[in-house]
């Protein structure tokens, strides 16, 4: 059971992570590699490169993966 004294320190917490997500996923549409926005996107540019440029390829993979983790955190915290 939760006290109520930490009510207010748990609410802080949950508007702290969803400020820290929201600046996150705006990193993401900043960096010098691009994220793609679905995973077609990523499977479109994996396709049409023809193995050149994996190293790319393998970041935007990550960045997709990281992106897609933010926002299911995003939407638990909702």
């Amino acid at each position: 059971m939760v006290s109520v004294g930490s009510i207010p320190t748990t609410l802080t917490k949950i508007i702290n992570m969803k400020d820290y997500i929201k600046n996150e996923l705006a990193m993401l549409d900043r960096g010098i590699v691009a994220t793609p926005r679905t995973r077609e996107g990523l499977e479109s540019f994996a396709k049409s490169n023809n193995g050149c440029c994996d190293i790319l390829l393998m970041q935007m993979a990550m960045n997709y993966g990281y992106k897609l983790a933010l926002e299911n955190l995003e939407t638990e915290l909702a």
